[in-house]
């Protein structure tokens, strides 16, 4: 059976040595067997559909191939279609009131609890918060990411050891599950 996926690449094309086109990356995955590979923005999201695999195993199978190819690590994070749109049916913020550039999603390699989080005040941070999900974590930073402080302490290394954590705005997540309904 074909699953249509979302393949996230952590961290390329953002500046610095870790670029990616992405002509070449559909031309690899397409080599690896995967079917009707699209990308979305220079960012690192490609779309493709599979028969064979699972999350895991393809992120393991692309991380290896980007590594063999362009000559340095990328962390990658696939989810399926029922994933993606779960995550974005739930939401916990009024993402149709809201501009797209507030509302950002983490996406976790892993399940992540409260307990990982539980130093921040997030009383502190106001009006920014977070609300954690499945293997998600939904940030709402009115002013934008960039400018978030809330942010910046989301990110440190301790808080997310162990996992591969990658970030999208509201845009990238709704395009995500457009892209992968077909």
């Amino acid at each position: 059976m074909t699953t249509t996926y979302a393949a996230l690449l952590r961290g390329i094309n953002v500046g610095g040595s870790r670029k990616v086109p992405m002509a070449e990356l559909r031309t690899l995955m397409t080599g690896l067997g995967h079917d009707g590979v699209r990308t979305y923005l220079q960012s690192g999201q490609a779309v493709f559909a599979s028969d064979h695999g699972d999350e895991e195993s393809l992120a393991a199978e692309l991380a290896s191939a980007i590594e063999k190819h362009f000559g340095f690590s990328v962390d990658v994070i696939v989810r399926d279609h029922a994933y993606l749109a779960a995550v974005a049916a739930n939401c916990p913020f009024p993402a149709a009131e809201l501009e797209p550039k507030q509302l950002h999603v983490t996406y976790f390699s892993a399940p992540v609890d409260a307990e990982r989080f539980a130093e921040i005040d997030q009383a502190a941070f106001l009006p920014e918060e977070f609300r954690l999900g499945d293997r998600a974590l939904y940030l709402y930073a009115p002013n934008g990411l960039g400018r978030s402080k809330l942010a910046e302490m989301l990110s440190r290394p301790r808080l997310n050891k162990g996992l591969i954590a990658t970030s999208r705005n509201w845009n990238t997540v709704v395009k995500l599950v457009e892209m992968t309904s077909d």
